[in-house]
């Protein structure tokens, strides 16, 4: 399965636009709940402006909020921005920790954003479970839990080493591309032979 995965798309991309692993940390938080597609018409003008920790926070939290308000849940988004920023500045040297204690610490960075972060900007071979990994580590048989966490453990110990690090962006744009929640568009996957679902989806007339 992730030998496909890898033939089709050697290094797979995450979709979220960032300029820097500050403006990577504050897209990830931003995209809690929203499309990505939505968070980088909103980033765009955003990062034009405030790059950095400094900048973002004085910016401040309203001047912010007009930015982003085209963002589902908005104004607590902006406010853990903001207070990120601060922590950031305060007790990190304005970088962004390579360390998921201290990422998890931050406002609005729980285990999933930060398994994004770890994985993206310092490349550790973690997995961050979004819907769609969740979706498809139960539909196609390769991790089945019922919880996030549990999961992202056994895809920790399914997935062979060599596929970690790219493991998650593979996944989740097979799940928002092609194995869709509704109607998975099974006529069109690489790995439909391997899949255990049913039934499959016919192709379209």
């Amino acid at each position: 399965m992730f030998f496909r995965f890898h033939s089709a798309n050697p290094e797979p991309k995450g979709e979220l636009a960032s300029l820097n692993p500050f403006t990577f940390l504050v897209a990830v938080v931003l995209s809690a709940q929203a499309t990505d597609e939505s968070v980088n018409r909103a980033t765009g003008p955003l990062f034009a402006v405030a790059d950095t920790p400094e900048k973002m926070l004085a910016l401040g939290e309203e001047r912010l909020s007009g930015y982003i308000k085209t963002i589902g849940l908005y104004r607590g988004k902006a406010k853990n921005v903001i207070a990120l920023s601060r922590l950031l500045i305060e007790r990190h040297g304005s970088a962004v920790p390579h360390d998921r204690v201290a990422l998890e610490a931050l406002p609005g960075v729980g285990r999933k954003t930060a398994n994004v972060v770890l994985n993206a900007v310092f490349g550790e071979p973690t997995i961050a479970v979004d819907t769609h990994l969740f979706r498809l580590g139960n539909r196609l048989g390769l991790a089945p839990g019922k919880s996030p966490l549990e999961v992202e453990q056994k895809l920790l110990k399914t997935v062979p080493p060599d596929y970690l690090q790219h493991a998650h962006h593979w996944l989740i744009l097979h799940g928002r591309y092609v194995c869709k929640a509704r109607k998975p568009e099974c006529w069109r996957c690489l790995i439909a032979d391997l899949c255990p679902f049913t039934p499959k989806s016919p192709a379209p007339a």
